[in-house]
Parts: structure tokens; sequence; C-alpha cells
């Protein structure tokens, strides 16, 4: 179906550059056709599909290798691509064997004028004094389950009854995330509400005290991180370098995987006001000067503004590129 849209916008209005997905790496072949008709491919990579499919299923087997050469092959047939952070702009370099000046870094971070805190609803902490947020797509690798064993800390060993936890969003680690919050014994301090509109969404960050960040995945820049600090919200998370880079003083680290640290800094925060306000501070300054979408965007338009300018003369007014692909 890609490809016969595909298709069918070059037939019906035509376009000079192509933009497709990095997850999962097919969409190369729907592209590569029209690089002979002399037009620009772009490819747009913010996660790797073969880290992704081995953490959510735990194994390097065929598939695996399989998606390594998918994802080599899109390196190699895009005129540029374009990635989110320097750890991914490192691998696609070594991975894809690509000449200098091939890849930009061009952050996804907020927008900041969507960004702007909503009225707080004290009904979200559901009669507690403190809420803790999770924010986003709730897959294997996102490690809510490890979130969810601080919290088991929290309640049965730290004894602390006066928070409550929040899971927004969902995908197929939803449901074994309730189940596992019921094993834990943690249910009644744990919800999980579902999918949220972008309004519901901020409005949840606009009520936390702390938000949570249990990814493991070192080359990752955390989009709910960037959300966090948007909204003046502290947060955990495990000291991987690009959780670092993106947050620096913004977040308390713990040890990768050392779930009782990462238990340890939310009791410690949630006590300390002060710090949770000066953490706050430092996020949303770090969104306002260097990681919102409107300090990024200026790269991600000179790449076009470069491709095109070598892109063979055409007839007519220049037309926008048309993406394909989604993540």
């Amino acid at each position: 179906m890609a490809a016969w849209l595909t298709v069918r916008a070059f037939l019906s209005e035509g376009f000079d550059a192509i933009q497709i997905s990095g997850t999962p790496d097919i969409y190369f072949t729907i592209g590569k056709p029209f690089k002979l008709l002399g037009k620009r491919l772009v490819l747009d990579q913010r996660d790797l599909s073969p880290e992704l499919y081995e953490a959510r299923y735990r194994r390097r087997d065929l598939v695996y290798r399989v998606l390594r050469r998918l994802e080599r092959a899109s390196y190699r047939t895009a005129d540029h691509i374009v990635t989110v952070n320097r750890s991914l702009e490192k691998i696609a370099y070594e991975r894809g064997d690509l000449p200098p000046g091939t890849v930009t870094v061009a952050g996804n971070g907020p927008a900041l004028e969507r960004t702007h805190r909503r009225p707080p609803r004290p009904e979200l902490k559901q009669g507690r004094r403190f809420l803790c947020c999770w924010l986003g797509v709730m897959g294997p690798q996102d490690r809510v389950d490890v979130a969810l064993r601080a919290i088991e800390l929290l309640v049965h060993e730290y004894g602390r009854r006066d928070c409550h936890f929040a899971f927004v969003g969902d995908v197929d680690a939803r449901q074994p995330s309730g189940q596992l919050a019921q094993e834990l014994g943690i249910a009644d301090w744990v919800s999980f509400p579902g999918w949220a509109q972008e309004d519901e969404a901020f409005t949840y960050l606009s009520t936390a005290d702390l938000g949570l960040e249990p990814n493991l995945e070192d080359y990752v820049s955390p989009v709910k991180g960037m959300e966090y600090m948007a909204f003046s919200l502290p947060f955990v998370a495990f000291d991987l370098s690009e959780t670092r880079e993106l947050a620096g003083d913004a977040a308390a680290y713990a040890p990768p995987g050392d779930v009782p640290a990462f238990a340890a800094l939310i009791n410690r925060l949630l006590d300390d006001p002060a710090a949770r306000t000066e953490m706050g501070r430092i996020g949303r300054q770090r969104v306002e000067e260097r990681v919102a979408w409107d300090h990024q965007r200026a790269g991600y338009l000179q790449v076009y503004q470069r491709l095109l300018s070598r892109a063979p003369k055409v007839d007519g007014p220049q037309r926008i590129p048309t993406k394909q692909g989604g993540s």
C-alpha cells in the first residue's frame, strides 16, 4: 500500500525527494526506483531495527541478521541520512561504511509553542500527595517492568504510601505491566489510563511531581525525557550516554539496571522539593535553549536545501518532499 500511494503521488502531483523511515528498514525498496528518475532519497532513522528486535524478543537469530542487512541496504541506498543523536550518527557511518557528510543530526525535541503548562488536575493523584508519571509508547523495550519493580521497593520496603504512579500509554506491554503490578502487590498505587490525547497527556505532566524513564538502551534519546523537561518536570533515569547528554542536571541517574538505586532516587527526590524545582528549571532551560524542535529544524531543512540544489532541473515550482513510513 505504501508503494501504491507513493506511485499515485508521483503520477498525480510529482515530487523531487522522498523521505523513508528507518523502522522497519524496508522502505528503501520503494524509494530506490525513484532514484533512477533523478529523485533524492532521505532516510529518517530514529530507532535501530536490529536492536529493537533484540530488545523485544531477547535474541539474535536469523531475523536479527536479516534486519542488519536491510539496515545496511537502507544506509547505502539513501542520498542522505537524518538521525536524532551522535550515537546513531556514529552507528550509521560504521554500519553503512558511509563517506563523511552523509549523516545529519537533527533532534526530535518538542515544539515550544505546544509545550505550555496546563492547569494541574489534583484528582490525577488519586487522593495521594505526589504523582509520578511515565508517558509514552508501552512496548517491551520501554522497560515499564523495571519501573514497577522500583515501585515495589518504594511501597513495601520504604513504606512509601503517599505517591500515585501513572503509566500513560498503550501498545503490547500495557496488559502484562498491569498483571505484573498485581503480582508485585502495588496495584493500589499504580494506574494504566491508556492512550491520552496531547492536551490530556500534557495535563498529566503539568500535575506530576516527578517523571520516570527506565529505558536501558544507551543509543536512545528518550522522547519522554524531552517532554518531562519541557514541562519543568524532573525525572529519574539510568545513567546512559544519550540520556545524560540530553538532560544533564535535569535528571537524577542510577547505574544502568540498578533497580534499588532507581527506587532510592525516587524516594529522595519526593522528599526534596527544592531539588525538584531546580532540576525542573534546568530542564526547561535546556529545552528552550537547545533541545526544542525550534532549534533543530534548521539542520533538517538544510539537508533538503542541499539535496534539491543538486537535483536535476525540473519545470514548474519546486515540490515538497514525500515521506513514507513512520516511527
